[in-house]
Formats: C-alpha cells, structure tokens, sequence
C-alpha cells in the first residue's frame, strides 16, 4: 500500500540518534521512506536496517539471504531455537519472531552499550521470545546446552573485522556442540581480493560439516571487489534448490556455491586453527563511501 506524502515528511523530520558505545560511535538514521525503519552505523560502517512496523522486511543483501537459511531450515512458520553470535540492531531475531511465532532465540552481543541504545530506540516485541546475553561471542556459545539450536547465525564483526577465535575449527566444535542433529550453521563473512579469508573459512567448515553452500554477488566471488559472503553449513543436505532460486531472486541477485565446485574455489585453502587464526581483513574506505 502506498504511504502518503505527510506521513514521509514526518518519517523526515526523525532526528538521527547519535551515542557512543562500546565498539565506537553509534548512529541510528531514520529512512526516509519508512516512519519507523532505522539504519544502524557503527564508526560508519552499516551494520542494520530495522523496519519496527514490519520486521519480516530485510534490506541488506546479506541479511536477505541469511532470511532465506531462516526461511527453509524447518517448514514454514515452525517455532525453532535459533543462536545469533553478534547482535547489531537484532534485525535478525527480528525476522525469525516476526517469520516464525513462538521461536525461542539467544542473541550473544558482547557490547552492552550498544544493546541498551537498540533496546531503548528500537524496543523488541515484548512478546517474543529473545534472550540476549552481553559476552563475547564464543564464551556466549559456550553456555548454549548441548543440541539445543536448530540454527546458529555469526555475524559478528569489531572495527568491520571478524575476531580471530572465531574463523576456528575449534570455534565451529563449539557450534556443532550447539546444534541439533540437523541443524544449521550460517556465517556473515567479508572479504576481498585475492579471498584468502574466504577460502580459508571454506575449507574450515569442510572439515567440521558434510555439506555447504556459499552465497554471494558474482562480482566477490570473482575476487573483483570486497564484499559479504554467507557460508551455510550442515552434517545433512541442504536445500540447495531453494537456496538457489530465493538468492537469484533476490533485488541484489546472488550466486550459489556448492558440492565439488565450492571445494575447488579453496585452491588448496587448509582449515585455521586457533594457534593460526587470524581476524579477518579490514575493508577498504571505498567500501562505505
């Protein structure tokens, strides 16, 4: 339905909100477009996009696409447990609760400051079931109970980069520990030319999980440009088909990588241990201009 002119003149005169958190400076920016949507920049770098009136509605390329692993990894509208590792704006916890009533879901977002300004700006449906913690991701992870998560999301990001300890074998034991027989991983992952990152966090969840899928804009798995990537992982099959097609669909048409063609695009990248972990590469400026 068709918003009216006075109503996008109000959603204009919204200040932005602009507090200092943990991990640097926070800035919430009204859209234009929506009275109650928000984009959250931290340092400025776009970390989420929350519409409070309609939270199924994802804007991000590769918030969208973690909405499809949400979509397909139990029938639709199935209430499943769901672990977030990185909060932002919890658009995402958003998105399962609003997707899939009476889910019960923890989010792991170590910045505190952060979680008390999205909680005050952007308040959750008091009716949904989310939990969130304010510890480090993987000592968040380590305090899920053994096979209780249909689904654990990463998307955790300090100063634009992926920490270190969790691009780990290591780390992802500590996933499947969490996960149900069954259940699904899926990672936000960045990186850029020449992807050794990515390849790296490829051959790492190769050699925790049976199948994976790699979705991302054609252009970053060329190598031509940074970018996000969403690895998806399970010890059963994957709906690949669907995966697919929702990807191709999408505004930002994405690409799907799987079986042999995904192992290939490794090059010879061996799994990263803690003892060699590192965080990944930081973006270049041209990315958020």
């Amino acid at each position: 339905m068709a918003r009216s002119r006075g109503s996008r003149r109000a959603a204009a005169t919204v200040e932005p909100v602009v507090e200092p958190v943990d991990g640097g400076l926070a800035e919430l920016i009204p859209d234009r477009e929506r009275a109650r949507a928000w984009t959250l920049l931290i340092d400025g770098a776009p970390q989420s996009h929350v519409d409070l009136d309609d939270p199924a509605r994802l804007t991000f390329e590769y918030q969208r696409r973690l909405g499809h692993v949400i979509d397909l990894v139990a029938p639709s509208g199935k209430p499943v447990h769901a672990v977030h590792l990185g909060g932002g704006a919890l658009t995402l916890a958003r998105y399962t609760a609003a997707t899939r009533p009476r889910s019960t879901q923890q989010v792991v977002e170590r910045d505190a400051a952060l979680v008390q300004l999205v909680r005050r700006e952007l308040p959750l449906d008091p009716n949904a079931r989310i939990r969130v913690r304010s510890v480090d991701a993987r000592e968040g992870l380590g305090k899920v109970l053994d096979g209780w998560a249909d689904l654990v999301i990463a998307d955790v990001f300090s100063g634009a980069r992926t920490p270190a300890h969790l691009t780990s074998t290591e780390f992802l034991d500590e996933v499947r520990r969490a996960l149900k027989p069954g259940g699904v991983y899926a990672a936000n992952l960045a990186d850029g030319p020449p992807l050794a990152h990515l390849r790296g966090q490829i051959a790492t969840a190769a050699a925790r999980f049976e199948h994976l899928a790699l979705i991302a804009d054609l252009t970053v798995l060329r190598g031509k440009r940074f970018g996000n990537a969403v690895l998806v992982a399970s010890d059963t099959p994957l709906p690949i088909a669907e995966l697919t097609r929702r990807a191709a669909g999408d505004p930002h048409p994405g690409r799907l990588e799987h079986g042999r063609a995904l192992l290939d695009f490794t090059g010879g990248a061996t799994p990263v241990t803690d003892a060699a972990a590192v965080a990944s590469p930081a973006p270049p400026p041209s990315v958020f201009r």
